[in-house]
């Protein structure tokens, strides 16, 4: 008999983000792909939904 693997018992969950894939830091401190600040990104899976929602409603006026 096998163990079921860890993902199968807790299903992973996705996480909406800006990123694409072009992670260049600016002389303004913000990723030059998705507009978001280092502290954003390295924060950016424990924020809660609504704070993602609040940075992503932001990042067209960066």
């Amino acid at each position: 008999m096998s163990l079921p693997d860890f993902i199968s018992i807790v299903p992973a969950q996705t996480i909406e983000s800006p990123c694409v894939n072009i992670c260049t830091i600016g002389k303004d401190r913000l990723c030059e792909g998705c507009r978001r600040s280092i502290t954003e990104i390295a924060h950016w899976s424990r924020l809660t939904p609504a704070e993602r929602d609040a940075v992503m409603a932001e990042l067209p006026t960066r």
